[in-house]
This record gives structure tokens, sequence and C-alpha cells, in this order.
């Protein structure tokens, strides 16, 4: 039987290689294109009538959108509804590959720290970019708070500054530390239930309490997979008002 961490090893599909370079299709890969294309197709097939009394489809998807359009505005004001396609697609790209993840034999590409590390630093840049070019040196203003004693000012902007350039490394650890637990618990009970269930009947009797462990842990997964996309989402609007609002 494989073990726990085996379901993370990438596997290259179509191996490709430019002097030296590897440059193949993997299933890391593959999978962030299927998380694309059943995100695409769900908003696609959703909202393909586009009634004015909306069926259940269509309910799902405006649900979606007015999430994420009240969470923008909530968290970085009306002036946030201009990053409403960032927001939007990360969320149904983190909330699809999570789910994805969840059923057997599926690749959740959201537990590696590289493709969550990403996802982060193009919050991080797109907030970095757009403040400084809207507000120039006056976004440096994020770094001193106001009511600040001006002898306790050198210290405050360092902490400060160094908070922010950590704010890749936390936002993308926390969804990747948690997909990444999950599924390890997840695939050792569901070992342990294999395991005793080969040794005949005591054995079987005995994989009862970790065969409820492994249904109550994928209930729990499943609620987790929403929760770090909505986590996320809810981040990257704090970390956007800051951009918006750089003096306050």
């Amino acid at each position: 039987m494989a073990g726990p961490i085996e379901q993370f090893e990438i596997k290259p599909l179509v191996p490709f290689q430019i002097g030296g370079l590897d440059l193949s299709f993997t299933n890391s890969a593959a999978y962030m294109v299927l998380t694309a294309v059943a995100a695409s197709g769900f908003l696609l097939f959703a909202t393909r009538r586009r009634a004015l009394v909306p069926g259940r489809w269509q309910t799902s998807a405006e649900m979606v959108y007015e999430f994420v359009a009240a969470t923008l505005r909530a968290n970085a004001g009306e002036q946030g509804m201009r990053f409403f396609p960032l927001v939007f697609s990360l969320l149904l790209f983190v909330l699809v590959a999570n789910l994805v993840g969840m059923f057997p034999y599926a690749f959740t590409v959201t537990s590696h720290l590289i493709v969550t590390f990403a996802l982060a630093m193009l919050v991080f840049a797109t907030v970095t970019l757009y403040g400084l070019f809207r507000h120039g040196a006056g976004f440096l203003k994020l770094f001193v708070p106001e009511g600040v004693p001006l002898i306790l000012t050198p210290i405050i902007v360092l902490i400060e500054v160094i908070s922010y350039l950590s704010r890749p490394v936390s936002h993308s650890v926390r969804l990747f530390a948690v997909m990444l637990a999950g599924h390890i618990t997840l695939k050792v009970f569901a070992g342990f239930v294999v395991s005793m269930g080969s040794l005949g009947t005591l054995g079987m009797l005995g994989a009862v309490l970790p065969l409820a462990m492994t249904v109550a842990l994928t209930a729990l997964e499943l609620l987790m997979a929403i929760i770090q996309a909505y986590v996320f989402t809810m981040l990257t609007c704090m970390y956007l008002n800051d951009a918006l609002h750089p003096g306050h």
C-alpha cells in the first residue's frame, strides 16, 4: 500500500526538456488545467440561460459572485471592486482545486507550497505595484501608522516592513499546511482500515473505529477545503485595501 506522502509526488506525464531545463507537463500541471476548466465550465453552464428567475445552477453562480462582491466592499470599499476579476478568479481556483483534491486518487495542487506561494505572490505584487503606481511615495504611509510617537517610529517602521514582506509566506503557508496535513491524516486512517481489514474477522471489527474516524475526517477536510478558500479570499481583500488606502 502506498504511503501517505506518495499522494503528493509530482510525476511527469509528458516529458519535455530544453537544454537541461525540465519543462515536462506533470500531474500537478494537469490538475491545475482541470481546475481552471472545471471552474470555467461551472460558470458557463450556470449562466448559459441568464434567466430573470434563476435556476439552481444560476443561483449558485450568483451566490459566489455576490459573496466576492460583498467581501471586497466590506474590506476594501467600493473602490475594491476594480479588483473583482482577480479576487473572483482566486476564490474559484482555490475552492475548486481543494474540492477536486477530495476525490480518491486525485492530486491536490494546493497541498504544494510552490502553487500557493505563486498565488500569494500574485496578490503581493498586485498590492505593491498598484499601491506605488497610484499613491507614489504616499504608499509608504502603510509602514507608519498614525499616532505613533516619533521616538518609536524607526522600530515600528522596521516591524511593519518585516510584517509586510512576510505576507506572501503566511498567506501561502496557511493554505498549504492545512491541505497537506489534512490529506496525510486522512490517508493514515484510511490505511489503518485497509490493514486491519486484512487480518480477518477480528481485524474487521477493530477497523470500525478507524473507519468512523476516516468518515469524520473526510467531512472535516471538506469543510476545511471551503473555509481555506474563504480565508485566502478574505486575506486577499484585506491586503488589497492597503493598496487603495495605505494611510488607514
